[in-house]
Parts: C-alpha cells; structure tokens; sequence
C-alpha cells in the first residue's frame, strides 16, 4: 500500500480529530478601510427580515455582515474540479438540453444542488442517480461517489424524490465584522429630453410614465441604494473539513470503506486547501489582508478542542487526492473525452422535466385536500 495513502489514514479513524480548519483574514483590493458590497438577500415571508444585507445586531453594539454564505461558497468552489489540474480526479459529466443552436450545455459542476438538482433528475442519468441516493440512505456511499463524489464533499439533498440527505463535509463561509453600511443614490439621464423635444407623447397616466421609465425615455431618480459597508473589524474566511462526518462516508465492505473515504478525503482536501475565487461580485474583489499579525491560520482540531497546526500545501492535498483517485478506480491522467470511460454527455429529458412539474403539482394538491 503506498505510504502516501497511509499518510492520513488517521483522520479516518474514530479516534482522529473532528475536523480541518482554516481561517484567513481578508480584505477589499482597495485596502481595510475600502468599501466591500456584501450578499442581497429577498426579504421574508413574515416580513421581520426586510430583504438587502444580511447583519446580525448584538446587544453590546456589535454586528457581523454576511459576505458569502456557505452555500454561495460551495458553489464557488465545486467548480474548480471542471479544470486543469483537478478535473481529472472526478468524473465529468455534461448535461444538454435543447437542439441545434439553440442547445446549450452544463457541467454538473455548476448544478446548484448537485447531485440532487432538477437539471439532473430529470436527465438520462436519473435511474442511476436515484439509486445512489437510495444506496446512500441504506449506508453504501460508492454509487454516488462514482458518478458525482463533489456531492458528498459539497453536500446534497434529494428534496424532489429519495429524501436522502448527504451531509455536507467542506463548509466555508466569509464574514465581516462590525459594519459601517452605506448607501448610494443615482440618477439616470436620458440622452435628450424625449417629451420636452416633442419625440414622445406626454405620458397619458402612471402606467405609461413607468413604461417610459423601463425604457429609458425620461429621468429616473435612484436614491438611498445599498452603497455597500467598510469593516471596521475586518473580513474573515472560515472553512472547515468535517471530519467526523467524513467517516460517516461508508462502502459495503470495510476494504471498500477504506478506499471510499481515502477518495473523498483527497477531494475535500483539494477544496479546503485550493485558493478560492476571490471576486465574488460587483464591489466585492477580497484579497488576503497582509498583515503579520493576521497570518492565515490552519490547523487540525481534536475532539477535546486541542489545535494542532498543520501546513498542507495545495500540491501536497492534489498529489494525495491523485494517489487516492486511483485507487478508487479513476485515472486521473486519462484524457477527458465525453462518452469513454466515466466522462459521460447526457441528454435532458424534457418529457420527464414536464412530467416531474405534473407530480409536483399533484403532489402539492393532495396535501390541501389532507
């Protein structure tokens, strides 16, 4: 067995550590004190979050802004397994729908539920995914590692069909703390005055004045916008590779247990360790803040809470994820082409798209008539 696979075999047993954790202090481009815009959010059904930025208050004055939410940041992520050099350690799989030039295709990569998303329910690989998720449920985690292991490392949840639940083992987050929040006003200007110049009608009622407006015919004031926030407490990134809930990953034998779990450890290391995207929107380019005093932190944490401070480098975490790809039977090496080996193109189904929005249609009656 090669020694490289022993290496971290000890974070598999029940007796290794909770988790992997890193926590990086960041900042805008612009520098500590540079306006950073954060997440929007809809605002609730019951209306006591009234939609924009996501911040905490605390009774001592103190607030944390939500950056980027768990979610956002696995999606931001997962992605980097479709390149060079990690696109080899898992199977690709590409989905297309529609025909001729209209047809357009994605990588389940950038499915936003994964495994678990409409787009591949109800794809050619639906039979096959329903029975991992199935197999999950009954405690066999292979068959979904075989054809879409980011869903074990990213999570997922089969809310439309199985109900089965894949717990997710990377989380990252990012967070910034005691916010000033600000807001801009703006003012569209049309390039002449349409109606003072006698090119459009006077606007006859409110509906019209609006339409005007979409269409950029007449001035359109923007006041007291989201302008963003600064931190005065800094930016901070916190990811965590869940290893507890790793060894919770299961094959049908104890050999096959082994290789799984060793498989998806290289995964989860890749993502917690690869440099994430740091443009995350409009007004928010982070950085890594350069401070002595705010060095990155990494470290192993045991089930007692002790630290051990640890130094895998991104290399290190590919060459394990490589070592471990082969041994769970995927070339790493190989070179990508769709419908040989485990890269696959598969066709969307829109007669089972159609169908799959029928049933939930009945389903959601037969619940108001209960």
């Amino acid at each position: 067995m090669s020694t490289l696979l022993d290496a971290h075999d000890q974070w598999l047993k029940d007796t290794g550590p909770a988790a992997l954790v890193i926590r990086e202090f960041l900042m805008s481009v612009e520098g500590n004190d540079g306006v950073v815009f954060p997440a929007t959010f809809a605002a609730s059904e019951d209306r006591v979050f009234k939609g924009g930025y996501n911040i905490d208050l605390f009774p001592d004055g103190s607030n944390i802004c939500l950056i980027d939410s768990v979610g956002s940041q696995a999606n931001r992520i997962e992605p980097i397994f479709a390149k060079p050099p990690y696109a080899g350690l898992i199977p690709q799989i590409i989905i297309k729908a529609g025909e001729g030039a209209a047809q357009k295709t994605l990588n389940l990569l950038h499915a936003g539920h994964r495994a678990g998303d409409a787009i591949a329910r109800c794809s050619s690989l639906k039979a096959e995914l329903q029975a991992a998720f199935k197999a999950v449920q009954a405690g066999d985690f292979t068959p979904l590692a075989q054809v879409a292991p980011t869903s074990i490392v990213f999570g997922a949840w089969d809310s439309r069909d199985t109900q089965a639940k894949v717990p997710r083992l990377v989380a990252s987050t990012i967070r910034a703390f005691n916010v000033r929040k600000l807001t801009r006003s703006a003012q569209y200007v049309p390039a002449m005055e349409y109606v003072e110049d006698g090119l459009l009608d006077e606007p006859a009622d409110d509906t019209a004045k609006k339409s005007y407006a979409e269409r950029g015919f007449v001035h359109v004031p923007a006041p007291a916008a989201h302008g963003g926030i600064i931190a005065d407490g800094g930016i901070r990134r916190d990811a965590t590779l869940h290893l507890a809930a790793l060894r919770l990953v299961s094959g049908t034998t104890p050999e096959a247990t082994e290789k799984l779990q060793r498989y998806i450890l290289g995964l989860a290391l890749v993502a917690l360790v690869a440099p994430p995207p740091g443009y995350l929107r409009q007004g928010c380019n982070l950085v890594r803040d350069p401070d002595p005093k705010k060095a990155r932190e990494f470290a192993e944490v045991s089930a007692d809470g002790a630290r051990k401070p640890l130094g895998v480098t991104v290399a290190e975490a590919l060459e394990y994820a490589r070592t471990a790809a082969k041994d769970f039977g995927i070339d790493p090496d190989r070179t990508i082409a769709f419908g040989v080996g485990k890269d696959r193109e598969v066709p969307f189904d829109v007669k089972a798209a159609k169908q799959d929005a029928a049933d939930s249609k009945k389903s959601k009656r037969a619940k108001k008539s209960q």
